[in-house]
């Protein structure tokens, strides 16, 4: 396929638009409606794009139109060319205005409720005229999938195992601890120990997740057998809640039993509890341009993290 001749003058960023439109809208009907042209005119410009590619791009049906593989491929180009346009005219904006632009950034609950706030606070001192969008996104493939369809910009989150289209870097990584209420009976003890909580009420993650998985490993290098959870939850604000309270006991990463707003009501043991490490990481997708503003939050994270690790 010659690119002059077939793509370079004959496919236009408006026929992509439209693609992307139907794809979105699942009709070219409704794509219509929502382009504000007619029916016939959106018709017209996949069929012409098809006849340019020679390959079909949707198969159409009385329910309406579906993309083939050949859309999927289309639309994903699609998709970056304009997001590369997007983020281009993001950075011509901050050549007149550096204090300007939006990080669109995605974190998991256990980031959100500690090291989330932190960072937050700092960038918005240093670049007041920057909108932060922050989400909570769930773990796993999920959230790797809201940034391959740029629904945000950046991720922080737990250790993910680098992919091939993915940038990530290490901010810190940290030691689990064994958290207690700080009213609880076993804080007013001059060094209460694991032997004293062990058979105490644990609020834990399910052992068949990837974080208690890894809490598992520092029960067994401490010498003791996981013990049954009497709370099995991977959120948060309702583990460290039933921590505070001092009915619970638990296990959670050094900076967020330092870092939650419930810090003032946790007790850290004091141990050196061997077993696994866990880190947080800053992932954006590989061969993306980024804004001035989501290069600056990157470099605030980093910032922040590092005072961090020193305080750990």
């Amino acid at each position: 396929m010659d690119w002059s001749d077939r793509i370079g003058r004959r496919l236009k960023l408006r026929d992509l638009h439209i693609l992307m439109a139907v794809a979105d809208a699942g009709s070219m009907a409704k794509a219509a409606g929502r382009l504000r042209i007619s029916h016939p005119a959106v018709s017209k410009a996949i069929s012409e794009v098809e006849g340019t590619l020679g390959v079909r791009l949707f198969d159409r049906s009385s329910q309406g139109a579906e993309l083939t593989a050949y859309g999927e491929v289309l639309l994903r180009c699609g998709t970056n060319i304009f997001d590369e346009m997007q983020q281009g005219l993001r950075s011509l904006e901050s050549l007149s205005d550096p204090n300007t632009g939006e990080v669109r950034l995605g974190c998991t609950d256990i980031i959100l409720h500690s090291l989330t706030p932190a960072i937050v606070r700092r960038f918005s001192r240093q670049h007041p005229g920057v909108q932060l969008d922050v989400r909570l996104t769930n773990p796993g493939q999920h959230q790797i999938q809201e940034l391959r369809e740029r629904k945000i910009d950046l991720l922080i989150t737990r250790a993910t195992g680098l992919q091939q289209d993915f940038n990530s870097e290490v901010l810190f990584d940290e030691p689990f601890v064994f958290v207690i209420g700080a009213q609880s009976e076993f804080a007013r003890k001059r060094r209460p120990a694991l032997t004293d909580i062990i058979k105490r009420n644990w609020v834990l993650p399910p052992y068949d997740s990837a974080p208690g998985g890894l809490i598992a490993a520092v029960f067994e290098a401490n010498g003791f057998a996981p013990p049954k959870p009497t709370v099995k939850t991977i959120a948060i604000q309702l583990t460290v809640s039933l921590i505070a309270s001092g009915e619970f006991v638990g296990i959670l990463p050094a900076s967020v039993a330092a870092l939650s707003a419930h810090r003032t009501v946790l007790k850290a043991l004091p141990l050196k509890a061997a077993g696994p490490r866990i880190s947080a990481e800053i992932v954006f997708l590989r061969n993306r341009t980024l804004s001035p503003a989501v290069r600056a939050f990157i470099a605030c994270a980093q910032e922040v993290t590092k005072s961090l690790v020193r305080a750990l």
